[in-house]
């Protein structure tokens, strides 16, 4: 049986094409039995959706502005996920709070990439956060999501130095680029325990 991955997105989905790159590079459909099933965003013009078109991925898109309340659009994406009865659920630059019963839902299956070394920076503008606090360190963490938000267990990090005269564009770059062979690692080896 097919361990399909479905992953989420907003905007560029930089990470999403990491992971996709990542599955066909190391053969995931035939060491694992798993495939990139659908790449669903809640923006239309999510360049990261033509990305996904381009590699033959089925895509959708589920406009959050047109539902009125967050419960109705966590359904309705919930509706679309379980259509590829995935066995893990990607966040990747998914911007958007989920709600308690949706993250319930996939308990267990739900993961996400946050730009911090969590637990220190939760929520946005991380970068320059951890500049203004002097870090000498910064980078990513891949996590189970939990319904409070960038908590859940820690899957892995990595971690790059703060360098002196950074800016938070700067940090946020070099952060990325760990991101990218962070996430894609962290969802091979949760695929290898699924086998």
């Amino acid at each position: 049986m097919n361990k399909n991955i479905v992953i989420l997105i907003s905007g560029s989905g930089s990470n999403m094409a990491a992971i996709v790159k990542a599955s066909r590079k190391g053969h995931w459909q035939e060491r694992y039995g798993a495939q990139i099933a659908a790449v669903i965003s809640n923006k239309a013009d999510a360049a990261g959706l033509v990305f996904a078109r381009e590699h033959q991925i089925a895509t959708a898109c589920l406009d959050h502005k047109a539902f009125d309340s967050r419960e109705a659009f966590d359904a309705a994406l919930a509706t679309e996920i379980d259509r590829y009865q995935p066995a893990l659920v990607v966040l990747a630059g998914f911007m958007r709070i989920l709600t308690p019963g949706f993250v319930q839902h996939y308990g267990g299956r739900l993961i996400n990439i946050h730009p911090s070394l969590l637990p220190a920076f939760t929520g946005l503008k991380t970068h320059q956060r951890a500049i203004d606090m002097g870090c000498k360190f910064a980078g990513a963490t891949v996590h189970r999501v939990t319904a409070e938000l960038d908590h859940g267990d820690i899957l892995d990090q990595a971690v790059v130095p703060v360098l002196p005269g950074d800016t938070a564009q700067a940090l946020a770059d070099r952060v990325l680029t760990q991101e990218h062979i962070l996430y894609p690692r962290v969802v091979e080896q949760l695929l290898s325990r699924m086998s």
